[in-house]
């Protein structure tokens, strides 16, 4: 079966949040720590390299975070550039 465009299984990365990387970096730093002294040294060194790589996005989130609101602070003030939400009408109570 094939899967449609947009489908979890494109083999594309899962987007986190920075309080999503910094939850993941804490519950892989806990799973390290707890590691047998036999368990893999393969498995040990994924986890490793994972933690890796999440300390660097974290540490350069601060730095996304300060060039997104520098590009935000050049827009229209009162957020006049964004679409409008419907509003809607207040339901009756019966």
């Amino acid at each position: 079966m094939r899967a449609f465009h947009g489908q979890m299984s494109d083999n594309q990365p899962i987007r986190r949040t920075l309080a999503e990387k910094q939850k993941q970096l804490r519950d892989l730093r806990e799973t390290l720590a707890s590691m047998k002294s036999h368990t893999a040294p393969a498995l040990r060194e994924s986890v490793q390299k994972r933690i890796r790589q999440l300390e660097s996005e974290v540490t350069a989130a601060p730095a996304l975070k300060t060039a997104d609101r520098r590009n935000t602070q050049t827009a229209a003030p009162g957020g006049a550039d964004r679409p409008r939400s419907p509003r809607r009408r207040p339901e009756r109570s019966l």
